[in-house]
């Protein structure tokens, strides 16, 4: 069963400006989206951010220190709007996308305000039993 957390999706979108807003797993399964995005198109993006999030990760490395310590946001930027992407919890993500005149400091606030209030509900273990029948 799998807890109903719109709640978190519904207070990031109470920002002036924001659009969409899903909770992704680190393997790209989309565990919850906001209702301004179809099911099918937030079950790609959440692939699709589960792959940023790997990126970012990867070329870390890339601000010239020994050490780039953890990874904390993705930010992209396009003509007309954003998306942010942060850590939520183990194994977790939660990504949002805005309007290009959104104040990204509420946005960015708002998302670690949320993703701190839930704790262990987004934190999402590896799935242990893969490929095994039930």
């Amino acid at each position: 069963m799998n807890p109903d957390l719109s709640w978190v999706l519904n207070d990031v979108l109470q920002v002036p400006g924001a659009r969409h807003a899903i909770l992704v797993s680190a393997d790209g399964l989309l565990l919850a989206n906001s209702s301004e995005i179809g099911r099918d198109d937030a079950e790609t993006v959440a692939a699709a951010m589960s792959s940023m999030q790997s990126l970012s990760r990867a070329v870390a490395p890339f601000i010239g220190t020994q050490t780039p310590g953890r990874w904390h946001q993705t930010l992209l930027e396009y003509e007309n709007g954003w998306i942010f992407l942060i850590a939520a919890g183990t194994g977790a993500y939660l990504a949002a996308a805005a309007a290009a005149d959104v104040d990204m400091e509420a946005m960015s606030f708002r998302m670690q305000q949320q993703v701190a209030a839930l704790g262990k509900a987004m934190t999402t273990p590896p799935r242990q039993d893969v490929g095994r029948n039930a």
